[in-house]
């Protein structure tokens, strides 16, 4: 107990974080996921062909090869970011894959017909996915989607070697100073367990208030 009693500012530095990366990475992620979900499905051939290039690159790249490319990469072309930055555009977009074929998936969920009398009434493509096709599919895709994010938070954890304070980067620190690894380890595991438990109740909410029947 005294590991987390003597650090507690150092563990919730790395709390805090860890929340900030999981939170502002989800956000990219959902955002950049349906759209490029939206492009996948779009009746353009160029755009179906970003889409289907995003999630091919991106779902099979490793994430630490991606981090690489933004932290090291990125700067060589005169982007400087601060290394947090840097660690939720990487987590953001190699996420958005993900969400992108989970969003897709709910949205091949969606009767043809209901798209089709959308655009009988003469909305266009955007109008169809925005107000007709996408508050149906979402219903289907909670769970998924949330166990997505719930992946996410715990490859927040890659961040920790790049420079970016997390909870997995205060055991440098714990371990210069002598503490005992095992509990280092094991209340940087109880703060994982705390933010994952919660996007997984956020998510268990959201399914039983809005899911879908099955």
């Amino acid at each position: 107990m005294n590991v987390l009693t003597q650090n507690f500012q150092l563990y919730g530095d790395g709390f805090l974080g860890t929340l900030r990366l999981t939170v502002y990475s989800s956000l990219l992620a959902l955002a950049l996921g349906v759209v490029m979900a939206g492009f996948r499905v779009a009746p353009v051939g160029a755009l179906r062909g970003v889409g289907t290039a995003w999630v091919a690159v991106l779902r099979n790249t490793p994430l630490t090869l991606l981090f690489f490319a933004m932290l090291l990469g990125l700067p060589r072309f005169g982007v400087a970011l601060p290394f947090e930055l840097f660690a939720v555009l990487a987590l953001g977009c190699y996420t958005s894959s993900f969400i992108c074929e989970a969003v897709r998936s709910g949205i091949n969920t969606v009767p043809l017909g209901q798209g089709e009398a959308a655009r009988s009434l003469g909305m266009t493509f955007g109008q169809t996915l925005g107000t007709v096709v996408l508050p149906q599919a979402f219903r289907t895709v909670i769970a998924p989607v949330g166990s997505t994010l719930i992946a996410l938070c715990k490859n927040s954890a890659i961040a920790g070697s790049f420079s970016v304070t997390e909870l997995l980067s205060t055991y440098k620190t714990l371990n210069e100073n002598g503490y005992s690894v095992l509990w280092s380890f094991v209340w940087i595991a109880l703060g994982y367990l705390i933010l994952t438990l919660a996007i997984s109740a956020l998510f268990h909410f959201m399914e039983r208030r809005w899911g879908a029947a099955r």
